[in-house]
């Protein structure tokens, strides 16, 4: 909904090198988590590894394809606030000590589950199977928040602006107040926050489409906005140039998350009580009578109830007569820049994260600075295995351009940092929970299609309450099926 031009309260830092607000590594700002609160979400998928058995990005700026469109999905959500109701989830400690696998400490009396994959979906999936009472083992080739996985970079933005998708502009706006109330409820023991509430710029030089199309959903689902024009937008953030922009959008409620450092503490969670992560590759194992009996790791059997692969882009390479032509695993490029000595302008809170067509960013974050960044396009990709994680020299020249052009006075400064990873994107960029073909208890969770992260917290109850066959959310009993998806274009 937009507040009709009232503006939250945003500090006056037109001084580039003073009165700008420091950031403070302790604390994460908050919004009111009542009926219209400001929500968020990212960009970027939530792929582990782990398993075996053998492009271009989505452009996240401009929202992607339509998914389907209900009504009822937020409050579905709701039906399962089992972490919060338990204190689940919102315990992501940064210093948790996790026992020793060997001691048989191993929480609840329900079915055994093994979940292929420690990314976003797989570790978020195995947390909330822990909630709901089943013994749970996780398989991942690297582990949790390693280099080469979908969630393992610095950072993933979380945002709500999904044209036409109200199902996934509702479930946008559920994930960011349990981000928030996991830094909330822990900020004692956790340590720096993994949720940052910078807000999200939206820069267009037209209203027609994505402006448009952006405001008609907030409506519809009612989320909080500003439309405020260039000239308001250049005196709060006097860091970007919106020379030739003609239209602004801005999310108050929008943020970052960190992304490594969730995965990890999620997964130190997860260990605390009980859990088991195993490193090793996972392969398909004994069958009977339509289920699977056991997973194959490191030529060791591990037998289990039930099995969830969340795979991320290793998808493309592991259960190839199913998957193969369902999703295509580009490589995104993420440059950091390192803005000058004592330039406060580029820094949370002093900057909002933005989005300019094909090309996304935000602010340094504490407490590890790692820099400016700025996301665009990449290139093609074939085996997560083998990829090389940075950005090459030749792919340099468009986000140098980008910061040349918004952000002028980074022009001369430094690459402090690039990382380049897999995402997997299905043909419809909607997200892929079914059953294996043939086999009853085994489920595959995947398609983040570069939004999947900041879903995380929300996504894996959903994973979990299939895996579990729950019944926990009915109305989307025929939602992300394999079944009639089709084949995506030549990666």
């Amino acid at each position: 909904m937009s507040t009709d031009g009232k503006q939250p309260d945003v500090s006056d830092v037109r001084a580039a090198d003073s009165g700008a607000r420091v950031p403070d590594s302790g604390t994460s700002p908050t919004f009111d988590a009542a009926p219209g609160a400001r929500p968020t979400s990212g960009t970027d998928g939530g792929g582990g590894s782990g398993a075996t058995s053998r492009g271009e990005p989505a452009d996240a700026a401009d929202g992607g394809s339509r998914g389907p469109d209900r009504r009822s999905f937020l409050r579905l959500t709701g039906a399962g606030a089992g972490l919060a109701a338990t204190g689940g989830l919102g315990g992501l400690l940064a210093g948790c000590e996790s026992p020793d696998p060997r001691s048989g400490i191993r929480r609840g009396a329900g079915p055994d589950v093994v979940v292929v994959g420690a990314g976003a979906f797989g570790i978020w999936t195995a947390l909330h199977l822990q909630e709901m009472g089943a013994r749970v083992t996780v398989v991942d080739l690297y582990g949790p928040g390693n280099v080469r996985s979908t969630s393992g970079d610095e950072t993933r933005g979380v945002r709500t602006s999904y044209p036409g998708r109200e199902q996934w502009t509702s479930w946008a706006q559920r994930a960011i107040l349990r981000w928030q109330q996991f830094d909330e409820e822990h900020a004692a023991t956790m340590g720096p926050p993994v949720f940052y509430n910078t807000g999200d710029l939206i820069c267009r030089d037209t209203e027609e489409g994505f402006i448009t199309e952006v405001k008609e959903i907030w409506d519809t689902v009612g989320i909080a906005y500003d439309q405020i024009s260039p000239e308001e937008a250049a005196y709060r953030w006097p860091g970007i140039d919106l020379t030739g922009i003609t239209h602004c959008l801005y999310e108050p409620g929008a943020g970052v998350v960190r992304a490594r450092a969730t995965c990890q503490r999620v997964a130190a969670l997860f260990q605390q009580r009980g859990g088991e992560i195993r490193l090793g590759r996972a392969e398909l194992g004994n069958r009977s009578g339509g289920r699977m009996l056991d997973v194959q790791v490191n030529g060791e059997r591990l037998p289990a109830d039930r099995f969830v692969f969340a795979l991320g882009p290793w998808f493309a390479t592991t259960f190839q007569d199913v998957m193969a032509d369902k999703i295509r695993i580009p490589i995104g490029n993420v440059v950091y820049y390192g803005p000058p000595a004592g330039d406060l302008r580029f820094q949370y809170p002093n900057m909002p994260s933005w989005n300019f067509p094909g090309v996304t960013g935000w602010p340094c974050l504490p407490p590890d600075n790692r820099g400016f960044r700025v996301r665009t396009g990449g290139r093609g990709g074939e085996d997560p295995d083998t990829s090389d994680r940075w950005v090459p020299p030749e792919q340099l020249d468009r986000p140098r351009q980008v910061v040349v052009e918004r952000f002028p006075d980074l022009a001369d400064a430094p690459v402090v940092q690039t990382h380049a990873c897999h995402y997997e994107s299905s043909a419809t960029r909607d997200w892929i929970i079914d059953h294996y073909p043939g086999l009853e208890n085994v489920w595959l969770a995947g398609g983040g299609s570069a939004e999947g992260f900041k879903f995380g917290p929300v996504v894996g109850e959903l994973i979990a309450s299939r895996a579990l066959e729950t019944n926990q959310f009915p109305e989307l009993a025929e939602n992300f099926r394999l079944d009639g998806l089709p084949d995506v274009e030549e990666r």
